[in-house]
């Protein structure tokens, strides 16, 4: 990848990001009055969520205009550069919704197909993540990288998500069930760009989630794996990140949960 193309993106995605942060912001503690639902009765999205990705297809499309875009809301376009831009507007919107300060804005950009830069910004906590290929991955400037020495897997704090739809909730549940006796705790934050960021920044020791899309993944999968931290997908679609060398009992333990 040229680095010259490569700096190109990642400021346009950290400009495109920050103006639908700022958006967000503006719209935090105010009454929802366009608020419906997508895959199932409990998945939300709201006018909030619709005005950040015009902002971040805005200023792609000022910026970069001849590029592929694939964002959660619904904006899609094919394009000529072999760019491709990978939006969730707002990730984490039940939070946002109800006032839990974990939500972020999250684009990606690929180059052939492969990720090149990811930017994840989390206005509640004012923090930055920011990664491009081998370049390494920074947390407001300050770069990011993982120990080599992991921790055991009793003594992981992992974190997880659950999907919207009953019945893999319930598949959902029955996993969980085979992992908390074995680690040392589980946290459920609801925004999976921020689990993924979190695991670059060492607040969470590995982060494993079902039934996740393209936008939920592409920037801050991109922040943990140049932070340092592995990555893989098993059979069922279950993407799982985890620090240097906790990844492979990690797996070992999901795909033990699964069929018990």
């Amino acid at each position: 990848m040229a680095s010259s193309l490569v700096d190109e993106l990642l400021a346009v995605a950290s400009a495109a990001a920050a103006a639908a942060a700022a958006i967000i912001q503006t719209q935090v503690g105010r009454a929802r009055h366009d608020v419906s639902t997508k895959s199932s009765p409990t998945d939300l999205v709201s006018e909030v969520d619709r005005a950040a990705e015009r902002c971040v297809v805005a200023v792609l499309s000022e910026c970069r205009p001849h590029d592929s875009i694939l964002a959660e809301e619904g904006t899609s376009r094919t394009g000529t550069t072999g760019v491709r831009w990978v939006i969730d507007p707002l990730d984490g919107t039940t939070n946002f919704l109800f006032g839990v300060p974990a939500y972020a804005v999250s684009v990606a950009a690929e180059i052939d197909g492969q990720a090149a830069v990811g930017v994840v910004i989390d206005p509640s906590r004012d923090e930055t993540w920011r990664a491009w290929r081998g370049g390494g991955a920074t947390l407001n400037g300050r770069v990011l990288k993982l120990p080599a020495i992991p921790p055991s897997l009793a003594t992981a704090l992992v974190a997880t998500g659950f999907s919207y739809l009953p019945e893999r909730r319930a598949h959902q549940a029955h996993v969980l069930s085979h992992v908390l006796p074995r680690v040392r705790d589980i946290r459920r934050f609801g925004a999976a760009a921020l689990d993924l960021c979190w695991v670059a920044g060492g607040r969470v020791s590995a982060f494993y989630e079902l039934g996740l899309q393209p936008w939920d993944l592409a920037a801050g999968v991109l922040v943990a794996i140049e932070a340092g931290a592995e990555a893989a997908t098993l059979a069922d679609g279950t993407a799982v990140v985890a620090t240097p060398g906790l990844l492979a009992p990690l797996l070992q333990l999901l795909d033990e949960g699964a069929v018990t």
